[in-house]
């Protein structure tokens, strides 16, 4: 079971809350999400709670996130380069996708950074196809979220590193 943890912005458009769920299974952990505009264009900035690894979307179907967030997030992993095994663990292991509010206030920071880091690494013409070259800059940003400055978490090694020690070697 994992977590979709939304912004008031983004909760207005899913499903209702679920009441019952604490934190997830997974070992990225709960999935924030943040919807901004940029260029008139709406998109979805997501973050997972653990690794901070971001995932840019456009804005369509919000709706359905919570169904299609499996699937986002091993196509995702899979552009990171994580061995198939560890991505198909981490996918199985994010059903069901349950709705949250947002309870981590140092990921939220690290969410609206990233937010505010996509003006600046934007081409000044870009389409949907930059968006993963915008996700991989995002990845490579050292992020403290509430650590010390020695303990910097750089997304793009932290994913890996914790789906490998939380379902095994490859």
């Amino acid at each position: 079971m994992v977590l979709l943890r939304a912004t008031q912005q983004v909760l207005r458009n899913l499903p209702p809350i679920s009441s019952a769920a604490l934190s997830s299974d997974t070992a990225l952990g709960d999935w924030y999400v943040k919807r901004l505009v940029v260029d008139r264009v709406p998109l979805l900035l997501l973050i997972s709670s653990n690794s901070l690894l971001p995932l840019v979307l456009r804005a369509q179907d919000v709706r359905s996130l919570p169904q299609r967030l499996p699937d986002l997030v091993g196509a995702r992993l899979r552009r990171l380069g994580v061995p198939v095994r560890l991505v198909e663990a981490e996918v199985a292991a994010m059903s069901p996708v349950e709705v949250a509010k947002t309870v981590d206030r140092s990921v939220l920071g690290v969410l609206v950074d990233f937010g505010k880091l996509l003006y600046h690494i934007l081409p000044d013409v870009w389409n949907e196809d930059d968006f993963r070259r915008m996700e991989a800059r995002l990845a490579e940003t050292p992020c403290f979220a509430g650590r010390g400055f020695d303990q910097a978490v750089v997304p793009r090694s932290a994913a890996p590193e914790l789906l490998l020690a939380r379902w095994g070697t490859v």
